[in-house]
């Protein structure tokens, strides 16, 4: 088996400051985009944080890496940014969302806090894994507002969760198996409040996720993009169906 791999940033058409920040680690099976927030460059310095927090642990910890690592890492991000918050923003608060994946052997896990998505398009259909910690989605699910409504929402934008919001983070977590084949989104909301799901779906049916990839930013900017856009493809293939184009690295499930 190969994994394959393709992540790319945009400020978007609007926003001055890229706020968002991603993560590409294939060598230990781990990808993560954060979107931060804050105003005033502290947003940036928010996601960027939570990634150098994720890569200082995934370095150290090498084969032993687990997704309890990966959790305590975010909560270590937290405590950072609340004490950052405290001491350089005068209790002003710079927090981001985020959203992890980590392959292990022949499972996946998710870790996510926020509204960051991560999705799996698998025998051609597409299924949001993660689900967002907003406050909208909290009514959908309450029966308060129906889900075809919550896009245009005035509360569209007010998250329930993320790191540094809080002295104390709770990090939500899913895990399953790994298919051959199977194609993993993680993106920012930017990319998710221009593009609806159905048309996601439509370009991620790319063989070439490099394409796959440049379709969904490039629709993103037709659409406006009001906000930064980051996404990462992560696609599980045989070698047979590799293309030299994506960045690729060997992965055996069995023995990660």
């Amino acid at each position: 088996m190969q994994i394959a791999f393709h992540a790319q940033s945009h400020k978007g058409l609007v926003r001055k400051l890229n706020e968002d920040a991603c993560l590409a680690l294939p060598e230990a099976g781990v990808w993560a985009v954060a979107d931060g927030m804050g105003g005033h460059a502290a947003g940036d310095v928010a996601s960027q944080m939570v990634m150098d927090m994720l890569k200082t642990l995934v370095d150290s910890a090498g084969k032993a890496l687990s997704p309890a690592m990966l959790s305590q890492a975010l909560q270590n991000a937290n405590k950072a940014l609340v004490q950052y918050s405290q001491q350089q923003l005068l209790g002003s608060m710079a927090g981001s969302t985020v959203v992890v994946l980590f392959i292990q052997q022949d499972r996946y896990h998710l870790l996510w806090a926020g509204d960051s998505r991560c999705y799996l398009l698998r025998n051609n259909t597409l299924q949001q894994l993660s689900h967002d910690h907003s406050q909208v989605n909290e009514m959908v699910a309450q029966g308060l507002l129906a889900a075809s409504e919550a896009e245009s929402h005035e509360l569209a934008n007010v998250i329930t969760r993320a790191v540094g919001v809080d002295t104390e983070l709770e990090v939500a977590v899913c895990a399953d198996e790994c298919l051959p084949g199977d194609l993993f989104l993680l993106c920012t909301d930017g990319l998710t409040k221009e593009l609806p799901d159905h048309e996601i779906h439509q370009y991620l049916q790319h063989d070439d996720i490099a394409d796959a990839s440049k379709a969904l930013l490039h629709s993103t900017l037709v659409a406006g993009a009001k906000d930064n856009v980051t996404s990462i493809l992560v696609k599980l293939q045989s070698i047979s169906n590799v293309n030299l184009n994506d960045k690729t690295i060997p992965l055996n499930l069995k023995n990660v």
